[in-house]
């Protein structure tokens, strides 16, 4: 005889199978809730053949800079001053010039080479890439160039953008003429003792030459005709840096002295040069002189002016030190108003600046580098940093033309 069952087991019993059943309902309503909720499984993946495309440029824009790598890099690095943001690169080598057409449809690098790299047969070439594509359209040889990189003074374009100059030095200073409308290379000009060159429209080109005269080549006859000015400048007391800055809406070239003398050269058939005046004095100091150990604020650095040609304001790297500190980085931008000859703004800076170009459209800006690489983007009125790019090369600095952009 089985004993019946106490009532309080019963009643656990019954407790413990009420919360079984209620669980598992529990548990059942989770399931089908979560079945419901659970979204349709994706369809599989169709695999799609990749394709291969090429992203396509603006025409040169008046707010990109054109950066050189530096010494032993290679490559110009197009840059939007507006965004920061780089677009694209031009291959330039090391050894090699870059200019920009005027009509915004190609850009041109003048550049050697050798067949086994650093030997081998030489080549020397003006290779000439597309604006949009970057793609090389075509090379034109010619019998030799300087072997200097990032000078833009020794590889400039005729006013139309039809003609190529390229300085050469073998072995004597001689000019390289290039028809870029034909893609094909004229003539050799012999011009001993001169460098550092400018447009001269309807004329051909000038040139700096040495014995502090400026050479004026006109190549439209048969044969090239040379005159020169009177001599201006010494070129061992006081030389002048090879940046100057060419306005050829107004045909006038302005120059800059070691000392920070200012020199305006009209430029025609005739040229003319204007008394050279200091910015030191315009600043309200003393005239900068070549005594050594006797510290100023001189002009300094590689890239040193840049003029906004509208405006008619020159920007200047200027650092304190003593004659023949030309190559120091800047501490301080002096901004000239060339009309009346006064300093508008002297701007300290907070890194080494070496490099300084201007955007030539009506809310300009700056852009300055130095050794370090990095790029700076001022406000060219107020001065306010617009944009800070690291590691964008620490060379020479372009921009195109404001109607560049216009013209394609």
């Amino acid at each position: 005889m089985i004993s019946p069952e106490p009532k309080s087991c019963r009643t656990l019993s019954r407790t413990l199978l009420g919360a079984l059943a209620l669980g598992a309902s529990t548990l059942s309503f989770a399931a089908q809730a979560q079945q419901a909720a659970a979204p349709a499984a994706a369809p599989a993946a169709v695999p799609e053949a990749e394709e291969a495309y090429t992203q396509k440029l603006e025409t040169p824009q008046p707010q990109w800079a054109y950066v050189r790598g530096g010494w032993g890099t290679g490559g110009t690095r197009i840059f939007d001053g507006k965004t920061g943001k780089m677009r694209g690169m031009v291959s330039t080598s090391q050894s090699s010039d870059m200019a920009i057409d005027p009509a915004g449809k190609y850009y041109y690098v003048a550049e050697t080479m050798w067949t086994k790299g650093n030997r081998g047969a030489r080549q020397d070439i003006v290779s000439i890439y597309d604006t949009v594509d970057l793609k090389l359209q075509t090379e034109i040889t010619m019998p030799g160039r300087a072997i200097i990189g990032g000078q833009y003074q020794n590889f400039i374009l005729s006013e139309d953008g039809k003609t190529a100059y390229i300085y050469n030095l073998s072995p004597a200073s001689s000019v390289n003429v290039v028809d870029l409308a034909r893609r094909k290379f004229v003539r050799a000009i012999e011009l001993p003792g001169c460098a550092s060159l400018m447009p001269n429209p309807g004329i051909g080109f000038s040139a700096l030459c040495s014995d502090g005269t400026l050479a004026t080549v006109a190549t439209t006859g048969a044969k090239p005709v040379i005159t020169r000015t009177a001599s201006f400048f010494s070129a061992t007391a006081d030389p002048i840096f090879s940046n100057f800055n060419y306005d050829k809406a107004a045909s006038t070239a302005t120059m800059l002295s070691y000392t920070g003398l200012i020199y305006q050269v009209k430029i025609g058939a005739t040229p003319t040069v204007s008394a050279p005046w200091s910015i030191q004095q315009a600043a309200g100091m003393r005239v900068g002189d070549t005594k050594p150990i006797d510290i100023n604020w001189y002009p300094g650095g590689s890239q040193v002016t840049a003029l906004h040609r509208a405006s008619g304001h020159l920007y200047v790297l200027m650092h304190k030190g003593e004659y023949w500190s030309h190559k120091d980085p800047a501490e301080e931008i002096w901004e000239i108003e060339l009309a009346t000859k006064k300093i508008v703004k002297r701007f300290p800076l907070k890194n080494k600046i070496e490099n300084i170009q201007v955007s030539q459209d009506a809310t300009p800006l700056l852009f300055i580098n130095g050794d370090e690489g990095t790029t700076w983007v001022l406000d060219a009125k107020t001065y306010e940093e617009k944009q800070k790019i690291e590691k964008a090369g620490g060379g020479g600095i372009l921009t195109a033309d404001a109607s560049a952009a216009m013209a394609r």
